[in-house]
């Protein structure tokens, strides 16, 4: 399967999330992009040293300057289960904007076409490290990863775009 591109429509996918009440959510990415604009940032693996140190935190610190420019939603998805993603979120007491989407089957990873198999490291598939922009669930900037790389996929590489 061909991964995702600039001028595809996202696939629809449900994910669990952790609202701010702690009750664990099913949303749905159409449900939350339809009409909004919208960035994906899929990495790896919860608790991950890049993800972790790198990745997410610049998310977490551009979210006010992504929001500023018409940005209304910030969504981390990663192939753990949302138990996991809950516990990670809660590592980044700072955070107000970004939303950990666990895709505990990897199912809409595959349906963007951005498996990263890492089976040999035993962390079994996972998703491939991405930054997608997309308006009314239609794909405008999509920055994805080769291997481990982090280059493009960051905070700033997304206002750059914007």
């Amino acid at each position: 399967m061909a991964p995702i591109a600039v001028g595809d429509a996202l696939p629809d996918g449900t994910l669990g999330w952790f609202d701010e009440n702690d009750q664990l959510q099913q949303v749905s990415i159409h449900g939350i992009g339809a009409g909004k604009k919208i960035v994906l940032v899929g990495v790896p693996g919860a608790f991950t040293p890049t993800c972790s140190s790198q990745h997410v935190p610049g998310f977490i610190k551009s979210a006010e300057e992504l929001k500023s420019k018409g940005i209304d939603e910030i969504l981390v998805i990663s192939v753990n289960d949302p138990y996991v993603m809950k516990a990670w979120a809660k590592t980044y007491a700072e955070n107000k904007y970004v939303k950990f989407l666990a895709d505990g089957s990897g199912s809409y990873t595959h349906a963007l076409g951005l498996e990263l198999d890492l089976t040999e490291k035993g962390l079994g598939l996972r998703s491939r490290r991405y930054a997608i922009f997309a308006d009314d669930l239609k794909v405008k900037v999509a920055n994805i990863e080769e291997g481990g790389a982090f280059t493009i996929s960051g905070a700033d590489e997304i206002l750059k775009a914007l």
